[in-house]
C-alpha cells in the first residue's frame, strides 16, 4: 500500500505512530526519502531480551529523554540485537510488535479494587491497597494456619490462600516469590510450568539425572538429523528454528516432523509424517522396537553409558496394561519391584553378555516388542511408508559420527502420559548414542521467556530451588528428610553428586533465614511448610469449589485462560474471598467476574470475591535475569520507568512484606516467628534490588571457607564460584545451587557479552552464563569414548589428555577422573548411567507406555482393552463427570499456537491484534464438506465442558487417519483470543479441555481431547 506525504503523517497522528507502519503494509512514496536526521541519534540504547518465548532473542530498546528528575524517558524504537548469538538481530512477528506490547492501551496505570458484587472497578490509592491486602492475608493466614497435623507433627503449613507466579519475570523477582510465599507458609505456590512444562522435568531427571534440555540453540545447527515431534518450532519458536535451516542449508541434515498437522516446520522439512494425537507413546516405542530389530544401536555407548546391562528384581513384571505392583483400590503402584538386584554391598548387579533375561535390555527388547510396523500404523493412523522413513532416518545416526536432534515442547507434555512420551525419546537417544553429543540431545523448547528460570528456582507446590523437593508431614526431622531425598551409590565408584544435597540443602536454609537458620533448630527445617498432598493447579480449583481456599496471589499469571475447564475456573474464582492481580496488563483473570455475553457468562451481583489489580512492571522497565531453553541466565537493563503509579514486582512484593512484617511485629499472630525469621535484610526492604537479590542466588561465604588441605578458598564475605564450595555446617549461604557461579568475585556472569565461536560449533561459552557452572552441553563426558577419545574426532567437544578432561565446553564431569577409573557420564543418577528403565522414578511405570487420552475417540486400547487409559491418572469427581464419549463428540481436538501470537499476551499489542484479528478454526476438507462448511463460515465447537464459536478454516493441513479401522478427524483449535487486548473478542479455547492431567506431573491434557463442530 502506497500512500503520500500528508497522508503517511495522517495516520502517524491518528495513533499509529507506535506501530511498525511498514508492517501494516504501508510503503511511503519517494517524497519521504528527503534527508533527515537519523531518528536513533539522541537516542539511549538499552539491551534486553524478548518477553515472550524461551530463545530469549536479544533486543535494543531506544528511548528519548533529557534525564530530568521530574521527567520520563520513553520507548519509541526497538529492534533485534546483532550481536546476539542466537537471534543474531532477528525477531519474529511477536518480538516486531513489543513496542506496541509496552505502549498497549491496556497496560494499567493505578491499582484498582472491585468490591464484592460490584460490576466496575474504582480506584485506589498504593498504601490503601498494600495495607488492604495485608490485612486480608493475615485474617486468613491467622484463622487457618496450621501448625501441627492431627498426629501431632510440626507442619507450619498455609493452604487457605495460594499464589501463582509468572513466568516472564526475572529469576530475581522469582527468588522474592519463594520466599515471600514459603515465608508465610504456603503451600499452594505455582508457576506457568504446571501447566506447559511440567512433564519435563519428570521425564528428563530419571532419564539423564537433569531436567532441562540437554544441548542449546545454536548446537541445533550441527546435527545430521533433526525430529521435530511434538512442536511447531517454526511457528512457536520462529528465531531458533533459525538453527534447524542453518542445519539443512550447510550440514545437509535431514529434517522430519510428526505432527497431527501439516505445519509451518512441515513446510521445510524434508518428511512429514501425520500422526494421530495421543499416540505419541505407540509411535516412538515403534522406532525402539525397529532400532532394536534391525540392529541399529551404538552398542559401545549403550553397554558403557546405560543401565542396560543392569539386572531388575525377579518380582517385576508388566501384563495386560499394568506394571507389578497396582493397587486397584487406590489406583496406585507399589514400585519396590521396579528396582535393581543389588549384591551384598549394596550395589547393582550387571551382567556384561547382556544375556541375563532380567536385565533392562533383554526386558527392554520383551517391552517393546508388542510395538511392530502394524501395532504403530494401526494406533497412530500414520501411512506405513511414513512412519518407515523417520525410523530408517534417525537409525543412520546410530554411527559414532552423526547425530540427531530431537525437538519438542507442549505437543508431548500437554498428554496423560507425556512424561513416558518424553521418556521414549530419551532411550531412542541413548540408544543411538546422541546424549552428550555435538548436535544431539533431547531439546526441551520451552514456552516462557522465564519459565525455565521460575523452575530452577523451585516455584511449584512440591519444590525447592535447585530442584530439591519440599519436605513432607511424614518426614519429622532433618534427618529423616535428608536421608529420604539424598541418593545412595548404586555402583561403585561413581560420582552421584546428588549426595551433596545436605550442602545444597543448608546452604538454601541460610539464605532464606539467616541467622536465625541455626544447627540447634535444625537449619530452621520446622519453619519450612510439609506438604500433605500435591497443591498444583488444578488441586487449587478443587478447593476453591469446596470452600476450603480463600484467598489467591496471581502475578503475571492469567489463570482464566490458562486453566484447564475455563467454565469451571470461573466457578472455582467466584468461591474466593479475595483476589490480588499483579500484572502489566488487563487481563480475563481479573474481570472474571464481568459479564461479556457468551464469551463470559456469569452473574457479577452474585460473585463476592473481593479482588486487586495491581499495575507491575513489564520487561523493557526491570533489570535482572531470565532463562532460555538452554539454561542460559542473560541478564538485560531497564530502558525506562513502568508506566503511571506501576510499580516493579519487587516494590510491590517488598511492601506487602514489609507491612505483614508490620503486622506480626506490633499486633503478634499464629505462627509469627516462621515468618519473622523469614532473612529479607536488603537495603530497603520495600525495594529489593535484583543485584542484591542475584548475589544472593550465588550465593556467599558466612565465613572464611579452608579446604581440606587447610588452605584458605573464601573469605568471609565473599561471593562463591561455583557449587563445589558449598557447605552443610552453616558457613555458606546460597539461594539456588545450581546458580553457584552466576555472580561471583570477578563480577556478574549472566551479563558477559563475548560472541566468539572459534571452533565454529556454536560454542560461546563467554556469552551469558549457563546452568550448571556454565555447561553449554550436558553430559558431555558422554561425547568421548571409553578410553577418553572423542566418539566422533572431527567435532571433538571433550577428550582426556592424560591427565585431565578438556574441551570445547565445561567438563559435565570430574575435571581429573581419569577413563581407567572408569567412572559413567551421567553424574546426578546414582549409578552413574543413562536410565532406559527409569526404576521407581516416575509414577506410571519404569517402561514407557501407550495408553489412550481421557477421551479416546476409539474407545479402547488395541493392546490392552482392559486397560485403555492410564491406571495411575488422579480423577477428582467433578472431572470424571465432565469427560465426553465419542458417540456424542466425534472428533479429536488439539491445541496449539500461531506464529503472530503468543498466548494471551500478544492481543494487547495492535501490531499482533491487525495480523490476527479474529478467532478461527481450523478443519479438513473432508470434515467440511460433510458439514456443508466453507471457509469463513460460523461455527460451533462443543464439548462435554462447554463451546466456543470461531471461524471456519477449511484447510488441506489436516487429513482424516485410520485408526483402529476407524476414520478419525482432528480439528485443530489455536489458543490465543479472549475477552480483553486489542483483538476481536473470542471464546477462551481452554472452554473445551478437561482438567485431568499428566499422571507425574499433573500437566493438563490439552492436546487431545473429544469436540463436535457444527455449522451457526
Amino acid at each position: 500500500m502506497e500512500t503520500n506525504r500528508r497522508g503517511f503523517f495522517k495516520i502517524c497522528a491518528g495513533g499509529m505512530a507506535g506501530t511498525t507502519l511498514a508492517a501494516l503494509g504501508f510503503s511511503p512514496a519517494t517524497a519521504l526519502a528527503a534527508p533527515r536526521s537519523y531518528k536513533l541519534l539522541r537516542a539511549k540504547e538499552t539491551r534486553n531480551n524478548c518477553t515472550y518465548c524461551a530463545v530469549g532473542c536479544g533486543i535494543l530498546i531506544y528511548s528519548l529523554g533529557d534525564g530530568a528528575k521530574n521527567a520520563r524517558d520513553a520507548i519509541f524504537h526497538i529492534e533485534g540485537d546483532p550481536d546476539h548469538p542466537v537471534s543474531r538481530g532477528s525477531l519474529c512477528p511477536k518480538g516486531a510488535g513489543l513496542i506496541d506490547y509496552i505502549h498497549s492501551e491496556e497496560r494499567l496505570q493505578y491499582p484498582q479494587y472491585r468490591a464484592p458484587g460490584s460490576n466496575q472497578w474504582q480506584r485506589i490509592g498504593w498504601d490503601e491497597a498494600i495495607d488492604r491486602i495485608a490485612r486480608l492475608m493475615k485474617a486468613d493466614r491467622d484463622a487457618n494456619f496450621q501448625q501441627k497435623n492431627k498426629d501431632g507433627v510440626v507442619v507450619n503449613r498455609w493452604t487457605t490462600t495460594g499464589m501463582l507466579c509468572s513466568s516472564a519475570a526475572s529469576n530475581e523477582t522469582g527468588a522474592l516469590d519463594y520466599k515471600f510465599s514459603r515465608g508465610l507458609g504456603m503451600l499452594a505456590v505455582e508457576n506457568q510450568a504446571r501447566l506447559c512444562h511440567g512433564p519435563t522435568v519428570s521425564a528428563l531427571a530419571p532419564s539423564f539425572g537433569r531436567g532441562a534440555m540437554t544441548n542449546n540453540w545454536i548446537d541445533i545447527k550441527n546435527a545430521d538429523v533433526i525430529l521435530i515431534m511434538g512442536g511447531n518450532p517454526a511457528e512457536a519458536h520462529p528465531v531458533g528454528f533459525k538453527w534447524v535451516i542453518e542445519a539443512k542449508k550447510h550440514n545437509n541434515a535431514q529434517v522430519m516432523v510428526v505432527d497431527p498437522r501439516f505445519n509451518r516446520s512441515a513446510a521445510v522439512a524434508d518428511h512429514y509424517a501425520p500422526i494421530r494425537p495421543g499416540s505419541d507413546a505407540a509411535f516412538l516405542l515403534g522406532v525402539i522396537h525397529y532400532l532394536i530389530e534391525n540392529d541399529k544401536i551404538q552398542h559401545e555407548y549403550v553397554k558403557s553409558y546405560t543401565n542396560a546391562t543392569l539386572l531388575v528384581r525377579d518380582d517385576y513384571a508388566f501384563t495386560e496394561g499394568l506394571f507389578s505392583g497396582f493397587d486397584q483400590t487406590t489406583h496406585r503402584y507399589d514400585t519396590t519391584s521396579w528396582q535393581y538386584q543389588l549384591d551384598e554391598k549394596g550395589q547393582a548387579k550387571r551382567d556384561e553378555t547382556l544375556t541375563h533375561p532380567r536385565c533392562v535390555w533383554n526386558l527392554l527388547k520383551e517391552h517393546v516388542s508388542r510395538y511392530t510396523l502394524d501395532a504403530v500404523v494401526n494406533i497412530c493412523g500414520t501411512p506405513k511408508e511414513d512412519f518407515l522413513t523417520v525410523c530408517q532416518t534417525l537409525a543412520t545416526t546410530c554411527v559414532t559420527n552423526k547425530t540427531a536432534s530431537i525437538l519438542y515442547a507442549l505437543g508431548w507434555t500437554h498428554h496423560t502420559n507425556g512424561g513416558q512420551i518424553i521418556r521414549c525419546a530419551a532411550m531412542i537417544q541413548l540408544l543411538l548414542g546422541n546424549i552428550g553429543m555435538i548436535g544431539g540431545g533431547i531439546n526441551a523448547l520451552r514456552g516462557h521467556s522465564n519459565v525455565q528460570g521460575y523452575t530452577d528456582l523451585g516455584l511449584l507446590s512440591l519444590n525447592m530451588p535447585g530442584y530439591m523437593p519440599l519436605p513432607s508431614e511424614k518426614q519429622t526431622t532433618l534427618e529423616s528428610f535428608l536421608g529420604a531425598i539424598t541418593p545412595a551409590t548404586l555402583s561403585a565408584g561413581e560420582v552421584n553428586y546428588w549426595q551433596n544435597t545436605p550442602k545444597f540443602f543448608v546452604s538454601l536454609m541460610k539464605s532464606i533465614y539467616g541467622d536465625k537458620a541455626t544447627a540447634q533448630n535444625s537449619w530452621g527445617f520446622d519453619w519450612l511448610p510439609k506438604w500433605d498432598k500435591s497443591y498444583d493447579v488444578t488441586t487449587q480449583a478443587e478447593l476453591m469449589l469446596d470452600g476450603k481456599m480463600n484467598g489467591y496471589l496471581i502475578q503475571g499469571f492469567n489463570p482464566l485462560a490458562a486453566f484447564p475447564d475455563k467454565n469451571k475456573a470461573t466457578q472455582a474464582f467466584s468461591k474466593l474471598k479475595y483476589m490480588v492481580v499483579i500484572d502489566p496488563l488487563a487481563t480475563e483473570s481479573a474481570s472474571f467476574w464481568q459479564n461479556e455475553g457468551e464469551f463470559n457468562n456469569v452473574d457479577s451481583a452474585a460473585i463476592q470475591t473481593e479482588v486487586f489489580r495491581l499495575p507491575s512492571s513489564c520487561f523493557a522497565e526491570e533489570d535482572g535475569s531470565i532463562a532460555n531453553s538452554s539454561r542460559w541466565l542473560q541478564w538485560h537493563w531497564a530502558a525506562v520507568a513502568p508506566p503511571g503509579e506501576a510499580l516493579h514486582d519487587a516494590k510491590i512484593l517488598g511492601r506487602l512484606f514489609t507491612r505483614l512484617r508490620e503486622l506480626y511485629q506490633n499486633e503478634g499472630g499464629v505462627a509469627a516467628e516462621s515468618f519473622l525469621s523469614v532473612n529479607w535484610n536488603y537495603r530497603d526492604p520495600t525495594d529489593p534490588q535484583p543485584e542484591e537479590v542475584a548475589r544472593e542466588a550465588n550465593g556467599s561465604a558466612l565465613q572464611d571457607i579452608f579446604d581440606d588441605q587447610g588452605k584458605l578458598v573464601l573469605k568471609k564475605g565473599q561471593q562463591i564460584a561455583s557449587f563445589a564450595q558449598l557447605k552443610d555446617d552453616g558457613s555458606t549461604a546460597s539461594f539456588c545451587w545450581i546458580y553457584a557461579g552466576s555472580w561471583t568475585e570477578a563480577g556478574n556472569m549472566m551479563a558477559s557479552r563475548d560472541n566468539t565461536d572459534p571452533s565454529g560449533l556454536g560454542s560461546v561459552s563467554g556469552w551469558s552464563w549457563a546452568w550448571p557452572a556454565n555447561r553449554r552441553i550436558l553430559y558431555n563426558r558422554a561425547s568421548a569414548d571409553a578410553s577418553g577419545k572423542a566418539w566422533d574426532p572431527k567435532r571433538p567437544l571433550l577428550e582426556w589428555d592424560g591427565t585431565r578432561w578438556h574441551g570445547l565446553d565445561v567438563p559435565d564431569f570430574p575435571v581429573n577422573s581419569a577413563p581407567d577409573k572408569k567412572v559413567s557420564p551421567f553424574i546426578m543418577l546414582p549409578d552413574g548411567l543413562g536410565h532406559l528403565f527409569s526404576l521407581n522414578k516416575m509414577v506410571d511405570g519404569p517402561f514407557p507406555e501407550h495408553y489412550e487420552p481421557m477421551e479416546s475417540p476409539i474407545g479402547t486400547n488395541p493392546l490392552h482393552p482392559k486397560v485403555v487409559s492410564s491406571p495411575v491418572v488422579r480423577v477428582f469427581p467433578r472431572d470424571k463427570k465432565a469427560l465426553g464419549k465419542a458417540a456424542d463428540f466425534p472428533y479429536v481436538a488439539t491445541s496449539y499456537s500461531i506464529t503472530e501470537l503468543f498466548r494471551h499476551w500478544t492481543k494487547h499489542a495492535l501490531l499482533n491484534a491487525i495480523a490476527q484479528p479474529e478467532q478461527f478454526v481450523e478443519i479438513s476438507e473432508q470434515l467440511a464438506k460433510a458439514k456443508s462448511i466453507a471457509t469463513g463460515d460460523a461455527i460451533r465447537v462443543s464439548s462435554q465442558r462447554g463451546y466456543i464459536r470461531a471461524k471456519a478454516v477449511v484447510t488441506a493441513r489436516l487429513h482424516p487417519l485410520t485408526v483402529n479401522g476407524e476414520q478419525i478427524e482432528t480439528v485443530g483449535i489455536p489458543c490465543h483470543w479472549g475477552f480483553t487486548g486489542a483483538t476481536r473478542k473470542g471464546f477462551l479455547a481452554n472452554t473445551l479441555t478437561h482438567s485431568i492431567g499428566e499422571a507425574n506431573s499433573q500437566t493438563p491434557e490439552y492436546k487431545a481431547f473429544l469436540v463436535n463442530v457444527e455449522k451457526v
